[in-house]
């Protein structure tokens, strides 16, 4: 690591706490420990790969219409895909996980062949189309979709009662796949260049929500349609369906594009509490703007819909289930106090909107980037509504679940994510690289530049990475591969050799890794720089006192 400064102390904790803080760490992170996986199937392989059925067409649009049967629990829809045609290529393959199942495919008029082989469909066409011609083709679909178990973690549909006894209906399906509910072409790497139009049908005393505005409003007596329409690239699993006895309030606000449409869709009998909940909205917009540059679907508006889990970041249809009260569940996951300062859901899920849904990984083994941007994003709304101290107090304590168990990115081409810990060990390594760069302004231009230059673009890790090198003036290969790529967690050894002089070193670090770090000595921040060798600091005057800054993810230990 060239021309760089920082520090970090991070004591161990002991077993007892840890075991308690485990416990309290929780759902957020152990559901992504779910995804692990040593061994590969073949479905895994054919699920994360863009094979040569999957390259030869690029989504243009989706028209997904589907209705839903609360007493069955089952649906029945069409899509419509929008396609342009890329290459040469006579078979198309479509995701739909069983036990939904696809009844007809047309193009034209004209039925369709295709095969079923498991999850995955494949149409035969006839004859080639012409590269660079647009295509169309509808799949009819219908069946009981996979119900979640556990959402938003374990996905599907949930098919839940409110308190009044109304059918309370939601989707969420990141981990599983959009597939689990509706055909589609299931990849991170093809989101449809010009959105998508979703109309629900749903028994007429419910409504049915979905992404970007409502377009129209269809009764046909026993039901209803309700027509939205998303303008703008949108990944498959934010596309999303709400079904419940909602009432609906709204606002405008002042943004950096003008003024933004928010849009609330609540439960009737909680219309009050979400008035006053909901009111953080504006607080984390302009946190946000602030550091990220606009909202990035200002086309689609922002929304929030109650829905009968805890919530998901669902484009331009956030969607909320944290009961009105601050915290995580009303708990603080940093045990700093400061957790308990804002909604976890409204600041966290609508982070997303930047960080997954603007810029969307091209393979979920890089999904870091979205989940350690977005909590760092909650490090950066306290930075913005209270203070640099209360924001680096909180990121300091969410390291009380970082386990260290796999590295953060996953193994590519096979559908698999890395290690939970890209929540809170990634906001760490993004809030140790705000203390390399030094600058707040040169950070804060950093980020907003990020979003500039991949705004509603696909990504790998690797752009990202090279992006921060390249702006920080910072040789970063060393300390990604460290924090990405591997579970170690630096640790500076120091021992005091006489009264004005200290060793130190790093061990647990690759090859390489230099990254300096700052010491405090006598209350006074002096810049070391570390590396796997032993070296020498002489102070002026006697040490009296030596500690080394929090603020970098790394573990300090005193030796003899």
């Amino acid at each position: 690591m060239k021309n760089t400064h920082i520090t970090n102390k991070f004591s161990a904790l002991s077993q007892a706490k840890f075991k308690a803080i485990l416990s309290l760490s929780l759902i957020l992170l152990t559901s992504f420990q779910l995804f692990a996986q040593e061994e590969f199937s073949k479905e895994d392989e054919l699920s994360g790969t863009v094979t040569k059925d999957r390259a030869w067409w690029d989504v243009l649009h989706y028209n997904l219409k589907v209705e839903v049967f609360p007493e069955t629990k089952t649906i029945e829809g069409t899509n419509t895909i929008t396609y342009k045609v890329l290459d040469e290529e006579k078979v198309m393959r479509i995701d739909l996980q069983a036990p939904m199942e696809i009844n007809k495919i047309t193009q034209n008029g004209k039925k369709l062949k295709f095969k079923t082989k498991g999850n995955f469909h494949y149409i035969k066409f006839k004859k080639t189309a012409e590269i660079d011609s647009e295509q169309a083709i509808t799949i009819s679909f219908s069946g009981a979709p996979k119900e979640a178990e556990n959402a938003p973690w374990d996905g599907g549909f949930s098919w839940k009662k409110d308190e009044k006894g109304n059918d309370f209906i939601a989707t969420a399906n990141q981990g599983i796949g959009a597939s689990v509910w509706w055909p589609c072409k299931d990849h991170p790497s093809d989101e449809p260049d010009n959105g998508v139009a979703l109309s629900i049908t749903t028994p007429s005393h419910l409504m049915g929500v979905g992404n970007g505005r409502l377009i129209s409003e269809e009764d046909h007596g026993e039901t209803k349609t309700w027509n939205w329409s998303v303008t703008q690239p949108i990944n498959n699993y934010g596309v999303n369906v709400n079904v419940g006895d909602y009432t609906h309030f709204g606002a405008t606000h002042e943004g950096i594009k003008g003024l933004l449409d928010l849009d609330y869709y609540v439960l009737s009998h909680n219309l009050e509490k979400a008035k006053e909940q909901f009111s953080q909205v504006p607080m984390m917009l302009n946190a946000f703007e602030y550091w990220f540059g606009p909202y990035p679907f200002y086309e689609d508006s922002f929304k929030l819909v109650e829905v009968p889990y805890l919530g998901m970041e669902h484009q331009s249809s956030v969607t909320y289930g944290n009961g009105y009260q601050n915290g995580y569940l009303g708990k603080d996951l940093s045990g700093s106090g400061w957790g308990l300062r804002f909604d976890f859901i409204i600041v966290h899920e609508a982070g997303h909107e930047w960080f997954a849904n603007s810029i969307t990984n091209s393979d979920v083994a890089d999904m870091w980037i979205h989940e350690g941007f977005t909590a760092y994003s909650e490090c950066l709304y306290l930075d913005y509504n209270y203070s640099k101290e209360a924001a680096s107090e909180y990121v300091i304590g969410t390291r009380r679940t970082i386990l260290n168990d796999r590295p953060l990115i996953g193994t590519y081409g096979m559908n698999n994510r890395g290690s939970g810990d890209m929540y809170y060990k990634g906001a760490n390594i993004l809030h140790t690289l705000r203390q390399l760069v030094e600058d707040d302004k040169k950070w804060r231009a950093l980020l907003k530049k990020l979003n500039k230059d991949f705004y509603h673009q696909i990504v790998s890790s690797q752009q990202v990475e090279d992006f921060m090198s390249t702006e920080t003036g910072i040789d970063l290969t060393q300390f990604w591969d460290q924090y990405l790529r591997t579970t170690m967690v630096p640790k500076l050894e120091y021992k005091q050799t006489s009264f004005n002089e200290m060793a130190y070193r790093y061990i647990d670090i690759i090859e390489g890794f230099d990254m300096p770090v700052i010491a405090i000595i006598n209350g006074k921040e002096q810049w070391i720089h570390p590396n796997a060798e032993w070296q020498n600091f002489e102070n002026k005057g006697d040490i009296k006192s030596l500690k080394f800054k929090e603020d970098f993810y790394i573990e300090v230990d005193k030796v003899e």
